[in-house]
């Protein structure tokens, strides 16, 4: 059954089933980069400041393990849905996700909690692309792009207040309560989903299990599109540092007392004594907040020119601020780089999402867009590890932070080398 998509424009145009989803992805998302913005320092931080005192590695590994599920599980749930509906696994995203936050709640031996993020991990990957499913369901050649632009938006909306407003508090109050937050976050929309949402009318051909097993050895059977996602994804073990090592080296030696003043001298216009803290969930809000305040300005600078040259430059910008995180400790060092990092991703990823589109044979390119997320599993797989084991060895043990972002910056230039020889001899003519 599916709503009757109004005949207005604009907003209006949308169903009532697009806007409930769109209510459910800014509640999954914001839930999950709340916990995200702090995990990896909930995770190491002494038991005696209410941490679990694990590891830095032991959490790398975690990490590797939990985000490319992120990325993978997508190509089985969207067949799964095709199959069994979309409600139906919606039911079971939003009810192993809430328990697998709940869990973590409430764990904490090294095992269980990597067992309870493992269900929250699976829930969120199932999640995932049923709602863009939808959305390309309930919208037409008319309103699709302002939709998808709605979606986007609601993405980083969550990412950025959840962070800002409900992490600082609950930390204040227990650890503990950032997780049971989420698991609230996400636990109510299984009342969103039984009541208010609708099953989306199915397309006029969906995929089983084997087509999507065929799907993926057809993929990767074409060697110059798996080269080019690997050389891509060495830009993501970059940007998967922002919730792992780049959190650990901001609380651990980064005195973000300038920022701090600044803002609460902002503040105290509004009120007495303001006492506002820059920290580690501030980093996903910063991300966040670029993207929500450039997005457009950066997408209308680029909308004409070429897709690979428009990466390159991104990468090289998203590489040029790890480097700067390499000068110095100051705070002010520290912000320029995050913000620059964003800018140099919010360039480089949608012209991506193009050149898959671009070199993909011309009867295949629905199925290349969707194994192009591939570049998340291997930047993150790499990613936890590769990152948990570099501060360790230089940061922990040397006291060096300035070789590891420039062990970093090296990859992203290795990634933009990459990409030119990959144009020079790999890439499809037209």
């Amino acid at each position: 059954m599916q709503d009757n998509k109004p005949k207005g424009k604009g907003f209006r145009s949308f169903s009532k089933n697009f806007w409930t989803v769109i209510i459910m992805e800014f509640f999954e998302r914001g839930s999950y980069y709340g916990v995200m913005s702090v995990l990896s320092v909930y995770l190491v931080m002494s038991t005696d400041n209410g941490g679990l005192g694990f590891s830095k590695e032991s959490v790398g590994v975690i990490k590797s393990t939990i985000t490319p599920l992120l990325y993978l599980l997508p190509i089985l749930s969207g067949a799964i849905a095709d199959r069994f509906g979309y409600r139906r696994l919606l039911m079971f995203a939003f009810g192993i996700m809430s328990l697998g936050y709940f869990l973590t709640s409430t764990v904490t031996s090294y095992q269980l909690v990597f067992l309870s993020l493992l269900l929250m991990a699976i829930g969120a990957g199932f999640f995932k692309p049923l709602i863009s499913g939808t959305i390309a369901r309930e919208t037409d050649e008319h309103n699709s792009t302002l939709g998808f632009g709605i979606f986007y938006w609601s993405i980083n909306l969550g990412a950025f207040i959840f962070p800002l407003i409900l992490v600082p508090y609950l930390k204040g109050i227990s650890w503990p309560y950032i997780f049971i937050m989420a698991s609230i976050g996400t636990g109510w929309l299984l009342i969103l989903n039984i009541f208010v949402y609708k099953e989306p009318a199915k397309p006029a051909s969906t995929k089983n299990i084997l087509d999507v097993l065929k799907g993926v050895v057809l993929v990767l059977k074409d060697y110059r599109f798996v080269v080019m996602i690997v050389i891509y994804s060495m830009f993501w073990i970059l940007y998967f540092q922002m919730f792992d090592t780049v959190l650990w080296y901001l609380t651990e030696h980064v005195d973000m007392t300038p920022v701090n003043k600044v803002v609460n001298g902002f503040l105290r216009l509004f009120t007495e004594n303001p006492n506002w803290k820059f920290e580690a969930e501030h980093v996903t809000v910063m991300n966040a907040g670029t993207i929500i305040a450039l997005q457009l300005i950066v997408s209308s600078i680029v909308k004409n020119t070429k897709a690979l040259p428009t990466m390159i430059v991104g990468i090289a910008m998203g590489t040029t601020g790890m480097a700067i995180l390499a000068i110095s400790m100051h705070a002010w060092v520290f912000m320029a780089g995050i913000i620059i990092f964003s800018i140099g991703e919010m360039t480089a990823h949608p012209k991506f999402i193009s050149y898959v589109g671009l070199i993909a044979p011309p009867d295949k390119k629905a199925l290349y867009l969707g194994y192009s997320f591939l570049y998340g599993v291997i930047g993150s797989g790499v990613g936890g590890i590769l990152g948990a084991t570099l501060y360790v060895k230089f940061v922990d043990g040397m006291n060096r932070p300035d070789i590891l972002w420039i062990t970093f910056s090296m990859i992203g230039v290795a990634t933009i080398l990459g990409l030119l020889l990959y144009n020079r001899y790999l890439a499809p003519r037209k």
